[in-house]
């Protein structure tokens, strides 16, 4: 029988699971915990079933070619124990505090495992995010084209969840709760009435901070199944950021200037809401310091800042190339240190090479690095 229960907001609660849990759940084990939210969500058909946007078509057939099978084409099997730091321990933001070098070894290294399942969490609730978006896209993209990629996307990010999800299960043990400003940022888009500003909020703001962030730990994770899950992600996710800038720059610049406006804005504060209050500080308070202290150490230490810079060096160009770094925003900008972006490369050009390259798939994909 189904067991549902209703809560007006995400569990609190961090999720332990051992090797004796995992492998003997049962659907009677399962918990179904519903959060409900509302939206005025105005869908359309379109009946033009041509191929009116060649890029965005294209897109959409290397989705279908490269998708990949998150319990068939990753090794799972791949070895790495919890007697290793899962990145590389001078990459630790908290290195050299006092409090932090006074904990035992083990506890450091517990520190660097908690750590990491606390940034994964945070990326499997943003793709259930990204994947309800996602599906709202299908109903009211105003084109045949959007609709059939935001179909595709919504079934990348579903495969998403699943994989970072049994990557935390089984390799981290344990889950977190999703970041109370992500979520504030995720129901903004999803309860949204424009169309235009869930493209905007998820297609350029949280995809492309999930960009970042899977460089990120692309390059630094010692775990080379990880590796292989955030190279096979990294590929979706840098389609999804193409369709967003190359469907929205003409839309966006087509708009009344108040309307332009106003999506800036929103812009802007979801730019201030990555960049300053995505801080990991639940871990730290488990191992003595005050949320203030971690948001601190977090924002000063050289680690934070070259994530920030990897963020707007990707996010602002995109801003700019569709229409939205308006002369009202750009004094905002500017405050933050970012404008000096502005023209870097952005996503819509396209690099087709490098999406059509075969996917790194299986055991031997991870042999060969």
């Amino acid at each position: 029988m189904l067991n549902v229960k209703l809560v007006d907001g995400p569990p609190q609660e961090i999720r332990e699971f051992d090797d004796e849990v995992v492998h003997h759940l049962t659907g009677e084990d399962v918990e179904v915990i519903r959060e409900i939210f509302r939206t005025p969500l105005t869908g359309s058909y379109n009946w033009d079933y041509e191929d009116a946007n060649a890029k965005i078509r294209k897109l959409y057939e290397l989705g279908k070619r490269f998708n990949w099978d998150a319990q068939m084409d990753v090794a799972w099997d791949t070895p790495f124990p919890h007697t290793e730091y899962p990145s590389a321990p001078e990459m630790n933001a908290y290195l050299g505090n006092p409090k932090y070098e006074a904990l035992s070894a083990e506890d450091k290294l517990k520190f660097a495992w908690r750590s990491q399942s606390q940034t994964l969490s945070q990326f499997m609730h943003g793709e259930q995010g990204a994947m309800l978006v996602a599906s709202q896209l299908v109903s009211c993209a105003p084109t045949f084209d959007a609709k059939l990629y935001a179909s595709s996307q919504t079934f990348d990010e579903a495969r998403h969840v699943e994989v970072f999800h049994k990557y935390l299960v089984e390799r981290c043990k344990t889950i977190y709760p999703i970041n109370p400003n992500l979520k504030l940022l995720l129901d903004k888009v999803l309860t949204d009435e424009r169309w235009d500003l869930k493209f905007i909020g998820m297609q350029i703001l949280i995809e492309g901070l999930a960009l970042a962030a899977f460089q990120s730990i692309h390059m630094t994770t010692r775990d080379p199944l990880l590796r292989q899950i955030v190279e096979l992600v990294m590929r979706d996710e840098g389609r999804h950021v193409a369709f967003g800038v190359n469907y929205l720059e003409n839309w966006i610049r087509a708009l009344p200037e108040h309307e332009i406006e106003e999506r800036a804005q929103f812009a802007y504060e979801a730019c201030v809401i990555m960049r300053e209050r995505l801080f990991d500080t639940e871990v730290a308070t488990e191992f003595g310091f005050t949320r203030d202290e971690a948001r601190e150490i977090n924002h000063n230490a050289a680690t934070g800042q070259a994530f920030r810079d990897f963020l707007f060096e990707r996010m602002i160009p995109n801003l700019k190339r569709i229409g939205l770094l308006t002369e009202s925003v750009r004094p905002k900008f500017e405050a933050l240190g970012v404008l000096k972006f502005e023209d870097a490369v952005h996503d819509g050009l396209i690099d087709w090479a490098s999406l059509e390259k075969p996917l790194p798939v299986g055991p031997l994909a991870i042999a060969a690095e």
